[in-house]
């Protein structure tokens, strides 16, 4: 597709970033392999039948197989029992060959997924949610074992494309526990000034027009505006929203929370949706996998 003429902003390439990282960690992981005869392990644990869990694990157990990771699959049914599945995972601690352990959300409703993740052994919480990790992610001077995924990727998304994070000011659009949150205290420990913008905030639009850094993570599909974009900003979009498209055979297409043909006018870089953060949820979580096993191995 050509850009348009009024095109000013730089487009991260997401997938070409993590393509990058991916080949950093496969030769990490081959270096492991060649000098210890060990390789990372990521236990990937998906209970019932939800398409778009499945095609999740299965992109994260592809993506292991492509760098070298070892993936220990454990597919569990629908009706499992909240009892059998907390022994599942304490199995998986106790196993020294699984470096990860990753529990696809959403669990059934009969199942209480703040217990279940709580049960992770701290060295082997690769999605960096446990309790714990995001405690002292909170606190100065600390650091976590493991950074969630999604947060760590637009960290390095921004390092990458040369965007300074120390005195600049930064909003983040959503306050999930899964992106909102980590990402502002992401932002905090690099030295950033952080306003976080959620439901309950009057006029979001002038307070996101003075972000030198926008975090978009609120589920809204195009929710933000060229007009509300400071001219040269840096945007990172993690929404996922399918709105109607009758022109595709689905039906439907993928676009995000930030309105990106209008963005692509004012800002000075942007992710695009699909290409840009998804691709490199990934590869953090192949990142922490390769982390977690280099300290247990190299010891």
């Amino acid at each position: 597709m050509a850009a348009p003429s009024d095109q000013k902003a730089t487009i991260i390439d997401g997938k070409a970033v993590a393509q990058t990282i991916r080949s950093e960690i496969a030769e990490e992981v081959r270096l492991l392999s060649e000098k210890y005869g060990k390789v990372p392990g990521l236990a990937v644990v998906i209970v019932g039948g939800r398409k778009d869990s499945q095609s999740y694990v299965s992109m994260k157990r592809k993506a292991c197989a492509e760098v070298g990771i070892k993936s220990f699959d454990i597919d569990l049914p629908e009706q499992v029992s909240e009892v059998e599945l907390i022994s599942k995972v304490h199995e998986l601690n106790a196993m020294p060959d699984v470096h990860g352990i990753l529990v696809q959300l959403p669990l059934p409703k009969h199942i209480n997924e703040e217990k279940v993740l709580g049960e992770i052994s701290l060295e082997k919480d690769v999605d960096g949610f446990h309790p714990l990790n995001i405690g002292k992610l909170a606190m100065k001077g600390r650091d976590p074992l493991f950074l969630p995924c999604t947060p760590k990727g637009c960290l390095e998304l921004l390092k990458r494309s040369g965007v300074t994070i120390k005195g600049k000011r930064a909003v983040v659009v959503g306050r999930s526990n899964i992106v909102g949150l980590p990402v502002s205290l992401l932002l905090l420990k690099a030295d950033a000034t952080v306003t976080i913008v959620h439901s309950h905030t009057p006029d979001p639009e002038s307070i996101v027009r003075e972000a030198d850094i926008v975090i978009a993570a609120a589920g809204q599909a195009m929710m933000i505006k060229g007009s509300w974009i400071k001219p040269g900003a840096a945007v990172i979009d993690v929404g996922t929203n399918a709105v109607d498209d009758s022109t595709k055979k689905s039906g439907y297409r993928l676009v995000g929370d930030v309105d990106f043909h209008e963005a692509c006018k004012v800002a000075g870089c942007v992710t695009p949706v699909p290409g840009g953060v998804g691709p490199m949820t990934v590869a953090m979580l192949l990142r922490n996998t390769l982390d977690g096993a280099k300290r247990v191995i190299e010891l």
